[in-house]
């Protein structure tokens, strides 16, 4: 033992030095262990349905549909998520969601996430109409398909097609989910018309009373572009327009049914502190990266072999010191 002790003295800088290099090379290796542990776990749910290509949002100054202000806000919910944070997404129309993909950690998966929201359109829609009590209802389900408790943003405007009364509206203060429903209103306050496109996305005019209510009845569907031969029928004057706006006074008694939340969907910093602020809704196992354990003790090791040099600089100041004296 004193022989290496011994040793260590003669060499101490050499060992320290391979010291260093050792864990410089575990820190390249990118070491993880995995943890089980709290995560925020986001469901982000859009509403597809016509109403949602009303244009009464601006970005950048300009003015956008509702459906591409809720892409900007999900995308931005992604950006501002921290590493470990996983994200889904689904989509509302007529009584029911779907889910596009299962949870995804945001930062493996960044351009995946956001390409998926990139793609969100109007055409997804398989029926013209929506029904939120139903859709509430069916996000439940969704919720039992994924198995993993998660924390959903239904991003919305709460225009109905056709409106809720008490013979079409569903008694949803069952829902088990609700603690885990953040209604996300989007739209504007004052009414606005909603632009109508055929199968090619191409603008043709906008939504009239007749027209909503054909599409409130049974829905209006794009799988065959015959049915824009001619294209589909527009308000034939400003006053035969649809109009819409965003619904908070329905959202708010939804959310009190359920026992949710609701918050407006606004790009500003107010709304993102909002959505990161909510309890983690799961507990996943990830991976957590220890690299920086490995550098840190490497950085350790190369300074430890200047450690003699100090110490001895200070001794012989002080013995210079008190030979002075």
């Amino acid at each position: 033992m004193k022989k290496v002790i011994n040793l260590f003295k003669d060499n101490y800088e050499t060992v320290l030095l391979v010291l260093a290099s050792l864990f410089l090379l575990l820190a390249l290796l990118k070491p993880q262990i995995q943890l089980k542990q709290e995560v925020h776990n986001y469901l982000l749910v859009a509403d597809v349905s016509q109403s949602m290509n009303a244009e009464d949002m601006k970005l950048n100054n300009l003015p956008v549909s509702r459906l591409v202000y809720t892409q900007h806000l999900m995308r931005e919910v992604v950006k501002t998520s921290p590493c470990g944070t996983y994200v889904s997404v689904g989509i509302f129309a007529a009584e029911n969601v779907a889910l596009l993909f299962m949870p995804l950690e945001v930062c493996k998966n960044f351009d995946i996430i956001n390409d998926s929201i990139d793609h969100l359109e109007w055409r997804m829609a398989w029926s013209g109409n929506s029904r939120m009590t139903f859709g509430v209802k069916a996000a439940e389900e969704t919720f039992d398909y994924l198995n993993i408790p998660a924390q959903m943003l239904f991003f919305t405007d709460g225009d109905e097609s056709p409106k809720a009364n008490g013979i079409n509206k569903l008694d949803i203060s069952n829902v088990r989910i609700g603690k885990n429903v953040i209604f996300v209103g989007v739209g504007g306050h004052e009414p606005s018309p909603i632009k109508r496109f055929n199968a090619n996305n191409k603008f043709v005019g906008y939504w009239g009373t007749d027209a909503a209510a054909e599409s409130a009845g049974g829905g209006i569907m794009y799988n065959d572009a015959s049915l824009d031969d001619p294209d589909p029928p527009v308000a034939y004057a400003e006053f035969d327009r649809y109009l819409s706006k965003q619904d908070v006074e329905h959202l708010m008694a939804m959310t009190e049914e359920i026992k949710g939340q609701y918050v407006e969907g606004l790009d500003k910093p107010d709304f993102y502190n909002f959505v990161q602020s909510q309890a983690p809704a799961a507990k996943f196992v990830t991976e957590y990266s220890v690299r920086w354990i490995y550098l840190a003790l490497a950085i350790l090791m190369v300074l430890a072999t200047y450690l003699p040099d100090v110490l001895s600089n200070r001794f012989d100041k002080r013995l210079f010191k008190h030979t002075d004296s």
